[in-house]
């Protein structure tokens, strides 16, 4: 299975045990946070709040995810008018970030008569990519390393 460029870039998990491997400090906080810094090495707006986003391992997404995140690679073209769109996070799930960081991707779903309710979301500054299968109601940021 061909992984996207962007999982070649590093997570902010990753980024977070670099920090400690190296020494730094990390620290969280907790209810309703939505930032974990690792002094020096990740920024505020890098990271995913643990309460309310989950991780999926790639190898375990629909095969349908691997066509999104090729088409995202390539920069399309893509199946739906609405793909590539900003993604508002109207719903407050993902972590707070100014208008037009997050973008919005169709998961095909075989036999849908509609675009379904399975997306990737994608983050600009730091590549993120997120993956719901409930239209927003739950995200999960994919971990290309398993």
């Amino acid at each position: 299975m061909r992984i996207p460029p962007r999982a070649a870039r590093i997570g902010a998990a990753a980024a977070v045990l670099s920090a400690l491997l190296a020494g730094g400090t990390v620290s969280a906080t907790t209810a309703n946070a939505s930032v974990v810094s690792a002094t020096s090495v990740v920024s505020a707006t890098s990271v995913v709040s643990a309460a309310s986003v989950g991780s999926i391992c790639h190898s375990t997404l629909p095969p349908q995810a691997d066509d999104t995140l090729a088409l995202i690679a390539k920069g399309g073209p893509y199946p739906y008018s609405q793909d590539g769109t900003v993604f508002s996070n109207r719903e407050g799930v993902l972590p707070s970030q100014s208008s037009g960081y997050y973008h919005e991707y169709t998961v095909v779903t075989p036999g849908a008569p509609t675009r379904g309710t399975r997306r990737i979301v994608t983050g600009e500054r730091s590549q993120e990519d997120y993956y719901t299968s409930d239209h927003y109601e739950t995200f999960d940021l994919i971990d290309f390393d398993c």
